[in-house]
């Protein structure tokens, strides 16, 4: 069995706070493999951003991780002292953040940026990375390369911008690709451009994908896995043609309901009452109940496991109740 290049294994973060730590990730798990794309989906405060964060070692005080681990190819990373994660980050996993202009500085033109970080972290001369950040550029859709690597981030678009911040992650060969709603802020169209380009990407350089979003059709055009996230916690995890074709968590199902089809014939989409608990407001047992409409009394007051397979998990009572049934032979209404 080959070692994922992520393996992420009951990860606790939480914030210091006067009163009391406040639990942000709690007891997540998950493995990425070489090549694959897992896209991680939830609402804002889900912990999609703090979960890719916690991989490439960007939480910030009083932020900290207070269980679990992590690793990278079997090398664990969560424990690593600062100046050693510095040169994991950016050399064996890259970020892309919503916004491009947060990883590119407005004064130095974007080539010297590309070959800044290339010598940074590979033995190449200021030349040969020079060429190669023009290849990059070229492989990640800029026209005319060899003129635009001189250019300043604010001639570019938006959606030019953030295919310079890909060629920047990729220009090291990265193991792991940490893309936080890279798409969010650029139109349909170059969203798309941007999704082709990440697919092809990971099937070319054998690069694994943690695509954190909130948008589930960017998740169905591209991830070959889903996590669904609520309040902190992975609720649904597997292929993303069986979530989303049938989705068993209530809050997935919920998330999919909510979205309109060609070839549904309902008057009116499912809506999700209420909204994400705070922090410091998250009732007890399942985090979803208040705003579940199939809830039972055991979600009330106990905390479901997060179960299955290889393939599939989900953390749902009302799931194993229906799963204990079939095996007895029952049928419940």
């Amino acid at each position: 069995m080959r070692i994922p290049v992520l393996s992420v294994r009951n990860l606790y973060v939480a914030f210091a706070t006067r009163r009391a730590d406040l639990v942000a990730l709690e007891d997540v798990s998950f493995d990425i493999a070489e090549g694959e794309i897992l896209g991680v989906v939830g609402e804002s405060g889900a912990g999609k951003s703090v979960t890719g964060a916690a991989v490439i070692g960007l939480i910030e005080p009083p932020g900290r991780i207070t269980g679990g681990e992590i690793r990278l190819k079997g090398e664990r990373i969560d424990n690593l002292p600062l100046s050693a994660m510095r040169k994991i980050r950016g050399k064996r996993i890259g970020m892309v953040f919503q916004d491009p202009l947060t990883s590119l500085n407005p004064l130095f033109r974007i080539g010297d940026q590309i070959v800044e970080t290339m010598m940074v972290h590979l033995d190449l001369s200021a030349a040969e990375a020079r060429r190669r950040a023009i290849e990059l550029l070229g492989e990640v859709g800029i026209p005319a390369p060899e003129q635009r690597i001189d250019a300043f981030p604010h001639e570019l678009s938006g959606g030019m911008r953030q295919r310079v911040v890909l060629a920047m992650v990729l220009c090291t060969n990265p193991e792991l690709i940490i893309a936080d709603e890279p798409t969010t802020a650029l139109d349909v169209s170059v969203q798309a451009q941007i999704i082709a380009l990440l697919k092809r990407l990971a099937k070319s350089h054998g690069t694994s994908v943690m695509l954190i979003t909130h948008d589930m059709g960017v998740i169905a055009e591209t991830a070959d896995r889903v996590a669904v996230m609520y309040a902190g916690r992975i609720v649904e995890i597997g292929p993303v043609r069986e979530v989303l074709k049938n989705p068993r968590h209530p809050y997935t199902q919920g998330l999919m309901g909510s979205i309109p089809t060609l070839t549904s014939d309902a008057e009116r989409l499912v809506q999700i009452p209420g909204s994400m608990p705070r922090l410091n407001a998250r009732p007890p047992g399942c985090a979803f109940n208040p705003r579940c409409a199939l809830a039972i009394d055991r979600c009330l007051c106990e905390r479901p496991p997060l179960v299955g397979d290889d393939r599939a998990k989900v953390a749902c009572w009302l799931v194993e109740a229906e799963e204990g049934a079939e095996q007895r032979g029952e049928v419940l209404s």
